[in-house]
């Protein structure tokens, strides 16, 4: 799967945007200010970071533990919510929407209520 398959995937998620903290090498996907999905390129390899429970994030480090690394960006007390994928193809395609569905679903969960009932009726 590639950035732009997975960026389109994404920004179908209601509320969905794309934005540029980091700057312009790291794309991140937000919802209502919430990051759920960042593309990048690593030493050439294209990587995509997603967020979880840290229960979710270690299923799929066991799962895949030469592709998912828990987000070798991120500070260590996010690390176990964060897990950074090779796109190098060796994950299929399947399970990387999967775990941008998860991201998304666990990032709306810890909006407010009010947020989550306006993101259900757009």
């Amino acid at each position: 799967m590639t950035h732009k398959e997975i960026l389109e995937y994404c920004l179908t998620k209601k509320g969905a945007y794309k934005d540029f903290p980091f700057g312009n090498e790291t794309i991140c996907v937000k919802v209502k200010n919430r990051i759920f999905a960042q593309l990048f390129y690593l030493k050439g390899e294209p990587m995509f970071t997603f967020n979880g429970d840290a229960l979710t994030g270690d299923f799929y480090r066991k799962m895949y533990p030469n592709d998912v690394k828990r987000g070798y960006h991120c500070p260590p007390v996010q690390q176990p919510y964060f897990n950074t994928v090779n796109l190098n193809g060796s994950v299929p395609d399947e399970e990387i929407l999967r775990m941008t569905d998860g991201s998304y679903q666990y990032v709306v969960s810890k909006l407010t209520k009010k947020v989550q009932r306006e993101l259900k009726s757009e």
